[in-house]
C-alpha cells in the first residue's frame, strides 16, 4: 500500500475508557452492592448502561472501532484471572456459590479469607490486582465476560473491537502464590495459557469479532532473551491460529526498544505504538527495523496520561513520518484514557484561559479524530482546528501565570548543603530516643482516619454556606479530639490528628500552593471503588502561607504523647498531579520541595517533634527502563532531602510508601535519609522487610501489618505474627508497628477494632523481646 492510500484509510482509535460515568455511578452503584443497598440486578443494569453511553459518545465523535472488555467493576487484570480461571484456592468455594460475590472477596477478602496483593499498573497511580499462580495452576478459558460486552456493543450497529491483557503481559505481572517457592516464574506457564487465549479468540471471533486488541505493556519494560523469545513464541501460536480475529497487539507507556523486532516478525496483523514523549524511541526503532510491511500501525500520538491540548502540527508531523512505514497507520492516544478525567467541559470554574489548555477523554477522543482526518483528507479539511490549536499553545507559553521570577531565583540559588541533615542518622537516632522516649516497638498509624459522613457533610455545608466557617472549624476540632482519645485509650504511641480537614493528600496541599488549580468533576480511578481528582499543576510552585500548622499544634496542644505532622512529598505531589510538560520534573520537583521545606520548618518551630512527609508515588514514578533509573532517582531524593533537612537533629522525619515494588529502589530509600520509614507489607507477607535487610538498611522501618485496603479486621494473632516475622530480618530497637496506609477509606467500626488488635500485638511481641532489647 502507497503512502497516499495508507493515508486515506487513516481512522480513529482508542484503547480504553474511563469506566466510572460523569458522576461516579459505577462507584456509587458498586459500594451500594457491597452495603445491600442495591441487587447484582441492579448493579449489572448501571454497567451497562455506562457502557452503552460511552460507546455510543465514541462512535458520535467519529471512533471507528469502539473498544470493549476494558469495563470492569474493579480491575481489569483480576477480569483476565477470571477469564483464563486462576482462581486462587481460597477464593474457589466464594466463587462457585457465587460468582460476582467472589469476585469481590479476591478484589477485597473478606473476614475470613485475604484478598489478591495489589500493587501500582506499571508507572501510574492505577492499581491491580496481582494474579496468584503456581506450577500447579491449571487455566480455564471463560470468555463470557468478553463475548457478552463485544455483543452489546454490536447490537447498538456499532463496530466493536475487544480488549484483552496479553499473555505475557499477564504472567509477568503475576507472582507466586503463597506457599509456592520465591523463585518460580510464572511466565514458565505460558504454554499452558496460550491454548486458553487461543479458546478466547475463537470464542470472540464467533461471535462476529474482527480485531482484538492484545495488550502488552510489559514489553516497553527491560526485558531478558528468555522473556522476549517467550513473546516470540506466543505471538507465533497464537497468530498462527486457523479460525482467529485479526490480531493488534499494542504497547504502551514507552519505548518498545527489543521487542518491537519480536513483534514485527510476528504473524500478527497490527502493532499499536506509543509515540508521545515517553515513547518517542519508537519512531526512530520503527524506520530502522524497516517499517511493519503488510501490517497496520496504530500511532499513540495523544497523551493518554496528561490533561494539555495535543499539538496538532508537531503530531502530523510524526504521523506523515511513518506513512509508508505500515500498510494503514490509525491515529490513537498513547494509551487507554483510563488515566484522565472524563469531561473538561465540566469544569466551570476553571480561569477560562486556562481551560484553554486542557483536554479531558472526550476532548482528547476528539483531537484523536481530528489527527485522523487530518491524516487521511489532509490537512486543508482541518484549517479551523489547526489555527485555534496554534493559538491556545501560544497563549500557554507567553501567559505569565505560569512563572514566578521569585520561585525561579529561590530554587537557583539551592546548594548540595540545603539538602543534608545536620548530623548524621546515629547521632539523630540518640537525640530522637532520648527526646521522644518511646518503648521497643512503638505504635503509630499512617496518618488518616476514618472520613465519616458527617465530616464529608461539613465540607459540602460549608461550601455551600449552610454553616460558616467558624462552626466548620469547631466540628473540626471536636473530630480531632475524638480521634486524639481513641488513640490514647487504645494505646497508641505515636499520634495522628486524623486529617479531617483534608480531602485528598494531594489536592488539600494544592489548593493551597501557587501553580496549582482543582477540577470539580477530574475523576479517575485509582482502584477499585476509590478515585481521586488529581489537582493541575499548571505554574511555578510557591506557599503562600502555612498549610497544616495550626491544626497539627492544636492536637498537640490536647496530649503529651507526640503527634505527628503530616504532609505529602513532592515526588507524590507531582505523580499524583497532572503535571506541566513545559519544563524538566526535577525542577517542579525542586519547587515543590521548597516549598514544603518552609511548612516543616513551621511544624518544627510550633512544637511538632515527629513529621511525616509521605512519598508513596517513589516507586511507581520509577521509569520503566533501568537505563532512566538513575536520573530520576537523583532528582526524587535530593527533592525530598531538600524538603525535610532543615529540621534540628532531634526531630524525627518519618515517610511513607504503599503498594509498589520496593526491592529495586531500596537504596534510594536509604537516600532519603529520613529516620523512620512505614510501608506496605501486610499483603505481601512482609516481603519488604526482609528487603530492607539484605540491603542493609541502616535506620528505623514500620512494615505494615494491617492491610487497609479490605474491610478484614486482622486478629491480634495475625498481626504478631506478621510482627514476628518482621523482626527476623528488622531488630526491635528500629521496628515500628503501623497499619499498611491510612485509614480514611475504612470505617470506624472496623478501624477501633483493628488498632486495638494492632497494639495488643505489638504488646504481646513487646513482652517476648530479651531483657536487652526492651
Amino acid at each position: 500500500m502507497t503512502a497516499k492510500t495508507a493515508a486515506a484509510a487513516a481512522r480513529a482509535i482508542v484503547y480504553g475508557y474511563p469506566r466510572q460515568g460523569q458522576n461516579r455511578e459505577l462507584k456509587k452503584a458498586v459500594e451500594g452492592y457491597w452495603k445491600n443497598r442495591v441487587g447484582a440486578d441492579a448493579l449489572r443494569e448501571t454497567a451497562a448502561e455506562l457502557r452503552r453511553e460511552t460507546w455510543q459518545q465514541l462512535a458520535g465523535a467519529g471512533v471507528h472501532e469502539v473498544p470493549t472488555g476494558d469495563f470492569s467493576y474493579y480491575d481489569h487484570v483480576l477480569d483476565t484471572s477470571v477469564m483464563v480461571g486462576a482462581i486462587p484456592g481460597r477464593h474457589r468455594e466464594a466463587v462457585d456459590a457465587d460468582a460476582l460475590d467472589g469476585y469481590f472477596a479476591m478484589a477485597r477478602g473478606t473476614q475470613d479469607v485475604a484478598p489478591l496483593e495489589m500493587t501500582k499498573w506499571f508507572d501510574t497511580n492505577y492499581h491491580y490486582l496481582v494474579p496468584e499462580l503456581g506450577p500447579d495452576t491449571e487455566f480455564t478459558a471463560e470468555s463470557a465476560k468478553q463475548v457478552a460486552e463485544f455483543q452489546e456493543a454490536l447490537a447498538l450497529g456499532l463496530t466493536p473491537r475487544p480488549v484483552l491483557v496479553g499473555p505475557v503481559t499477564y504472567l509477568l505481572l503475576a507472582k507466586p502464590a503463597p506457599g509456592v517457592a520465591p523463585d518460580f516464574e510464572p511466565l514458565t506457564l505460558l504454554d499452558r495459557l496460550l491454548p486458553v487465549y487461543a479458546e478466547v479468540l475463537a470464542d470472540l471471533r464467533a461471535a462476529g469479532a474482527g480485531w482484538v486488541q492484545l495488550d502488552e505493556p510489559a514489553l516497553v519494560q527491560d526485558r531478558t532473551p528468555a522473556e522476549l523469545n517467550a513473546a516470540a513464541r506466543a505471538y507465533r501460536e497464537l497468530g498462527g491460529l486457523a479460525d482467529r480475529p485479526q490480531l493488534l497487539v499494542a504497547s504502551y507507556f514507552g519505548r518498545l526498544g527489543e521487542a518491537l523486532a519480536v513483534l514485527a516478525k510476528a504473524p500478527v496483523d497490527g502493532l499499536a505504538l506509543d509515540f508521545t514523549e515517553s515513547g518517542a524511541g519508537n519512531l526512530d526503532d520503527l524506520a530502522a527495523a524497516g517499517g511493519l510491511p503488510g501490517k497496520r500501525l496504530v500511532a499513540g500520538v495523544v497523551n493518554g496520561r496528561n490533561i494539555w491540548i495535543n499539538d496538532y502540527e508537531k503530531s502530523l508531523a510524526t504521523l506523515g513520518t511513518l506513512l509508508g512505514l505500515a500498510d494503514r497507520v490509525d491515529v490513537s492516544a498513547s494509551c487507554s484514557l483510563l488515566h484522565v478525567p472524563l469531561d473538561a467541559d465540566a469544569e466551570h470554574d476553571i480561569d477560562p484561559r486556562i481551560a484553554r489548555w486542557l483536554a479531558f477523554a472526550k476532548q482528547k477522543t476528539e483531537e484523536i479524530v481530528v489527527l485522523a482526518r487530518g491524516l487521511g483528507a489532509g490537512t486543508d479539511t482541518i484549517a479551523a482546528e489547526l489555527a485555534a490549536n496554534r493559538a491556545d499553545l501560544a497563549s500557554r507559553t507567553d501567559a505569565a501565570l505560569t512563572r514566578d521570577p521569585a520561585v525561579r531565583a529561590r530554587t537557583a540559588a539551592v546548594t548540595d548543603a540545603d539538602g543534608r541533615r545536620s548530623q548524621p542518622y546515629p547521632e539523630r537516632a540518640a537525640a530522637q530516643r532520648a527526646h521522644l522516649g518511646l518503648p521497643p516497638l512503638p505504635t503509630t498509624t499512617i496518618g488518616s482516619f476514618p472520613q465519616t459522613t458527617e465530616l464529608r457533610t461539613a465540607r459540602a455545608d460549608l461550601r455551600a454556606g449552610r454553616i460558616d466557617e467558624a462552626g466548620y472549624e469547631e466540628r473540626i476540632k471536636d473530630e480531632i479530639r475524638e480521634v486524639l482519645s481513641f488513640q490514647e485509650k487504645a494505646g497508641l504511641d505515636v499520634l495522628v490528628h486524623g486529617e479531617p480537614e483534608r480531602n485528598d493528600m494531594v489536592q488539600y496541599f494544592a489548593e493551597r500552593l501557587t501553580g496549582y488549580l482543582a477540577t470539580q468533576h477530574g475523576w479517575v480511578q485509582s482502584y477499585g471503588t476509590r478515585y481521586v481528582r488529581p489537582p493541575v499543576l499548571a505554574g511555578d510552585i510557591s506557599r503562600p502561607e502555612p498549610m497544616t500548622v495550626r491544626w497539627t499544634t492544636y492536637a498537640q496542644s490536647l496530649t503529651a504523647r507526640p503527634v505527628k505532622g503530616m504532609l505529602t512529598g513532592p515526588v507524590t505531589m507531582l505523580a499524583w498531579s497532572f503535571v506541566r510538560d513545559d519544563q524538566p520534573l526535577g525542577d517542579t520537583a525542586r519547587q515543590v520541595a521548597l516549598a514544603l521545606r518552609d511548612e516543616v520548618n513551621d511544624l518544627e518551630a510550633g512544637g511538632t517533634s515527629v513529621i511525616q512527609v509521605d512519598e508513596p508515588a517513589l516507586r511507581e514514578t520509577l521509569p520503566l527502563r533501568a537505563a532512566e533509573h538513575a536520573a530520576y532517582l537523583e532528582w526524587a531524593t535530593e527533592s525530598f532531602r531538600l524538603a525535610t533537612s532543615g529540621v534540628r537533629p532531634g526531630t524525627q522525619i518519618h515517610t511513607h510508601m504503599c503498594y509498589a515494588e520496593f526491592g529495586d529502589i531500596v537504596q534510594a530509600i536509604d537516600d532519603l535519609d529520613a529516620d523512620v520509614i512505614s510501608l506496605e507489607a501486610a499483603r505481601s507477607h512482609m516481603q519488604v522487610a526482609g528487603e530492607l535487610a539484605a540491603h542493609g538498611y541502616p535506620r528505623e522501618a514500620g512494615p505494615g501489618v494491617y492491610d487497609i485496603h479490605s474491610p478484614r479486621i486482622p486478629s491480634t494473632e495475625e498481626a504478631a505474627a506478621l510482627l514476628r516475622r518482621g523482626l527476623e530480618a528488622i531488630p526491635a530497637t528500629r521496628l515500628w508497628v503501623n497499619p499498611d496506609c491510612g485509614l480514611k477509606t475504612r470505617g470506624w467500626p472496623e478501624t477501633r477494632a483493628s488498632l486495638e488488635n494492632l497494639v495488643a500485638a505489638a504488646r504481646e511481641v513487646r513482652a517476648e523481646l530479651p531483657t536487652e532489647a526492651v
